[in-house]
């Protein structure tokens, strides 16, 4: 997937969860089953994973210095979400949202989202191609990945939150 492509995905991916869950009323943005994220802790967790972007993405220099290159052939989006589907798939302790997160907190929330998706895409936007499959970021669970390839598992991310709090709320609320 081209540059132009693959952020444009990625803002929209990040704007349809957000259309969701800013349609969801009270009872079904805070409603928890089992143990499983409600709805307002699953956008939580949404602006925790995209908040260092903008800082890491800011400088090439920067990322060069602290992450390096990549020393093997970059994996396509299908590769990623396998790689990814065989680690533990849990969250660090830093992309956890709060206990509780209450409808009230929600306009914010989306309002952050919003504004970090604008920064990430501008500094995006100063990568090259082959920057996108040479530079390294770091992965909590995949160690260093390809920005492209870090940027395809945001793809698959919001989508699948999404999914998940369908699953919940179909059959577990009225």
């Amino acid at each position: 997937m081209q540059k132009a492509e693959l952020i444009k995905k990625f803002i929209q991916n990040h704007q349809e969860i957000i259309q969701y869950i800013d349609n969801l009323d009270e009872k079904k943005f805070t409603y928890v089953h089992n143990g499983k994220w409600s709805a307002g802790q699953q956008l939580e967790h949404i602006l925790l994973t995209i908040i260092p972007f903008p800082n890491i993405l800011f400088s090439k220099k920067y990322l060069i210095e602290k992450f390096g290159y990549i020393n093997r052939e970059t994996w396509n989006y299908q590769t990623v979400l396998e790689n990814y589907s065989k680690t533990t798939l849990k969250a660090p302790d830093r992309f956890l949202p709060q206990e509780k997160i209450t409808i009230n907190q929600k306009s914010t929330i989306i309002s952050d989202i919003k504004k970090i998706l604008e920064q990430i895409k501008e500094c995006f936007e100063k990568y090259s191609e082959e920057e996108l499959d040479t530079l390294t970021l770091p992965h909590p669970l995949l160690g260093k990945i390809t920005i492209r390839e870090m940027f395809y598992l945001m793809l698959f991310h919001p989508l699948h939150h999404k999914k998940q709090i369908q699953e919940i709320l179909k059959n577990n609320i009225d």
